[in-house]
């Protein structure tokens, strides 16, 4: 390839060879792109949804990074495929939290004429199968999940707290997530309201 910006060369060189590494599973090369994208990946996810959600969805794009890194190609430009997932993941969570409130509303309107509370019905029986299916998490993801959403916890000050990299605990909450959504599928737009 002739480039004339020796400048874009270099760029697109080191993106090949980031690539190459990270292909490969060196955790250096994707600990070195972590650090590198992770701030402004969050200043720019927060232009688009609640300051509670974005570390959330950094950390889930470059999950997705780590665990499909042998699909990439070289060509890849890596910047614009990280802002690019982080912007449609933003853009899928302002229209789940959407569809959470159209089923809340519906919900409601179906419990209202049954109940003097219905908001305190629902809330309490989805908190329920909310608590059993935490319950039988495997313990690590389970306990990885409760300190990040119960205790308020960073991914960064629960992996100090359990003795595991940052890295690892994105990995366990994240297969918490994918679990609870299976078990909780048919409440999940509710749950997530509750659980947030």
């Amino acid at each position: 390839m002739f480039v004339r910006n020796k400048k874009l060369a270099i760029v697109i060189t080191e993106n090949e060879q980031t690539l190459h590494l990270l292909k490969t599973g060196d955790e250096h090369a994707f600990d070195t792109i972590y650090k590198q994208y992770y701030r402004g990946l969050c200043a720019f996810a927060s232009q688009y949804v609640a300051e509670t959600e974005i570390e959330e969805i950094v950390q889930e794009v470059m999950m997705w990074l780590w665990e499909n890194r042998a699909s990439l190609v070289p060509e890849l430009s890596l910047k614009s495929l990280l802002f690019m997932m982080v912007k449609n993941k933003c853009l899928n969570n302002i229209t789940h939290n959407q569809i959470k409130q159209r089923v809340h509303e519906k919900l409601f309107a179906k419990f209202e004429n049954q109940f003097e509370d219905p908001d305190f019905y629902i809330e309490n029986e989805l908190i329920a199968l909310a608590a059993k299916a935490i319950r039988e998490l495997p313990e690590d993801y389970r306990r990885a999940f409760e300190m990040n959403r119960f205790d308020n916890l960073t991914y960064n000050e629960i992996a100090e707290r359990t003795g595991v990299s940052p890295k690892t605990v994105a990995y366990r909450i994240s297969q918490a997530l994918k679990i609870l959504r299976v078990e909780l599928k048919d409440y999940m737009p509710l749950l997530m309201v509750l659980l947030s």
